[in-house]
């Protein structure tokens, strides 16, 4: 058997939340593993520590599940068929329950097995009924949610035999959704993620808003892919989906069908920052993919740009590791012949974590001291003592330059627990 990908941190993330009296959540797109994060890696960590397998319970409900009897998506079926199951009250039990929007009423039952006190149970679920937004209030705050992206790069890259360049090639390509591992063919894994655009991912979104311009909606997702890394905001889409795909839109809907995509967790977005302002401008954003080969397959893959597909996966990266992203600008005056001249300078992201924050630049090649100066000039304006980082894709062991900046290879970041 194929030893699987060990997804160590959403492990641990599980494991501190273990019989917290709470209901565990695990979203994220569809086919990023959240079925498979509880069960094997989950199950299996449990049997390890003494955990008799039967009273690990294990329900799919996924339409492409032929293991599920059927009549267990009805709601009093399914209730009996688990407290047959339970039989003690003193032993804890733990219930898995997959895609569990698929049973109606399903609100009832899971709060219900969660006032039990040996009962520990984990759900997932589509996005087109299970939003992360509406977690809380469909199991009356009493939920503990664990967000799950595709795999990253240094997931990736487990019990694999070939070279990290190799490696990246791929995955900057067709990106980290699990089930490519078991696709060997550019066809095969280009079918598959268009396929899941197409049939999965927009029909949960129309479905679940009654989303009456498709056309449209599809059209957003497409300016999404084609712009990620760049400020926009729903202005300059309008204009474009009207002057270059012809259709006719308002700001407020463009609006609308953004969040509509975010919550289906396909884009992420990051708020511009005004570091010396202390202050967000409000109307203009970056948008990521959350995964960048689902946003090549979108595209055809018309648009391989390195440097924009390297900024999107350390976005992703930052993320993954829990930190909250924002991109930032440094406002800086000075005189020129007499005149005072006020110009803006980009930092790619801003990560924080309670008390800890790190300036980060995303430098594809620094070859020319003019290239280096272009992405040092946004750092050494900020006057405060966090940490700052320019990632490059060269590789290159970590080391600090005279003015304190921490300068990293990518394949190091990606490889490393911490950022500095």
């Amino acid at each position: 058997m194929e030893a699987y990908v060990k997804r160590d941190l959403y492990l641990n993330r599980l494991i501190v939340r273990r019989d917290n009296g709470q209901i565990k959540a695990v979203t994220g797109p569809r086919r990023s593993g959240k079925s498979f994060l509880l069960d094997p890696i989950y199950r299996d960590y449990l049997i390890s520590k003494g955990v008799p397998e039967d009273h690990i319970i294990i329900i799919s409900f996924d339409i492409e599940d032929e293991d599920t009897p059927k009549e267990l998506l009805d709601r009093e079926k399914l209730k009996e068929y688990l407290y047959s199951r339970i039989t003690s009250q003193t032993e804890n039990y733990y219930v898995f329950l997959d895609e569990i929007q698929e049973v109606d009423g399903f609100e009832r039952i899971v709060n219900g097995l969660n006032k039990r006190q040996n009962v520990d149970v984990y759900v997932t679920g589509s996005n087109s009924k299970f939003l992360s937004s509406e977690i809380n209030t469909i199991f009356r705050g009493r939920s503990d949610e664990v967000s799950i992206l595709p795999f990253t790069f240094r997931e990736f890259c487990q019990n694999r035999p070939e070279s990290v360049n190799e490696l990246w090639k791929e995955y900057y390509t067709y990106g980290g959704l699990p089930a490519l591992r078991k696709m060997p063919t550019a066809e095969q894994k280009t079918t598959y993620l268009q396929r899941l655009w197409k049939k999965t991912y927009l029909d949960d979104v129309v479905e679940r808003h009654n989303v009456e311009n498709r056309e449209a909606l599809e059209a957003i997702a497409d300016a999404l892919c084609s712009s990620i890394g760049s400020l926009t905001n729903t202005t300059r889409i309008t204009n474009t989906l009207e002057s270059v795909r012809k259709i006719k839109i308002t700001d407020d809907t463009v609006a609308k069908y953004i969040g509509y995509l975010e919550e289906a967790f396909l884009f992420n977005e990051a708020r511009r920052y005004n570091i010396k302002g202390n202050k967000y401008y409000e109307n203009i954003k970056k948008y990521y993919s959350i995964d960048v080969g689902l946003r090549n397959a979108r595209l055809n893959y018309r648009q391989l740009e390195q440097t924009h597909l390297m900024e999107n996966i350390i976005f992703n990266e930052l993320l993954y590791r829990g930190y909250a992203v924002d991109v930032g600008v440094v406002e800086h005056r000075k005189m020129v012949d007499g005149k005072s001249e006020y110009k803006q300078y980009e930092v790619d992201f801003i990560a924080t974590d309670g008390n800890e924050k790190y300036y980060i630049q995303s430098a594809y090649e620094i070859e020319t001291e003019e290239k280096r100066e272009q992405e040092l000039n946004s750092l050494k304006r900020i006057d405060d003592f966090f940490q700052k980082i320019v990632i490059v894709k060269d590789d290159i062991m970590p080391y600090k330059d005279n003015n304190g900046i921490l300068f990293t290879g990518l394949f190091q970041f990606l490889s490393s627990d911490k950022l500095a």
